[in-house]
C-alpha cells in the first residue's frame, strides 16, 4: 500500500508500546499528507511514502520516503530518505539522503548525504556519506 487516505490506514502505520494508536489519539489530514499527535513514543513506518508532514511529541521512531517534514519533541530517530526537513529538540539521531536541512537543540547525531544545511545547538556530530 503506497497511498495512505484514511485515519484507519494511517493508524496500521503507527504504533505506540507495540500497539496501533488509538483513533483519537491522532489527527490525519489526507489532502495535505498530515499526521499530527501529541502522543510520545511513536513508531511511525511511512517508509516507501514521500512528501509527508509530521507533528509529534518526544521519542518517537520515524521511517519515511522522500521529501517530508518533521517537526518534533526530543529524542527521536529518523530513517528518511533525500529533501527532508527537520525541526526537532535535543538528542536526535539522523540517517538521511541528500539535500536536508535540519533545525535541532544540542546532542544530535547526523549521518547524512551530501549537500545538507545544519542549524543546531550543541555537541553535534555529523557524518557526510558519498
Amino acid at each position: 500500500m503506497n497511498q495512505i487516505s484514511t485515519k484507519e490506514q494511517v493508524q496500521q502505520r503507527v504504533s505506540q508500546n507495540g500497539k496501533p494508536l488509538p483513533l483519537d489519539k491522532f489527527n490525519w489530514d489526507e489532502e495535505t499528507r498530515t499526521f499530527s499527535s501529541r502522543e510520545n513514543g511513536l513508531v511511525i513506518d511511512f517508509k516507501g511514502m514521500s512528501s509527508c508532514t509530521f507533528k509529534t511529541g518526544s521519542e518517537c521512531i520515524f521511517k519515511t520516503g522522500s521529501y517530508c517534514t518533521f517537526k518534533t519533541g526530543s529524542y527521536c530517530t529518523f530513517d528518511t530518505g533525500y529533501y527532508c526537513t527537520f525541526n526537532t529538540g535535543s538528542d536526535c539521531t539522523f540517517v538521511t539522503g541528500a539535500s536536508c536541512t535540519f533545525e535541532t537543540e544540542s546532542d544530535c547525531k547526523f549521518n547524512t548525504g551530501a549537500a545538507c544545511i545544519f542549524i543546531t545547538g550543541s555537541h553535534r556530530l555529523i557524518r557526510f556519506t558519498k
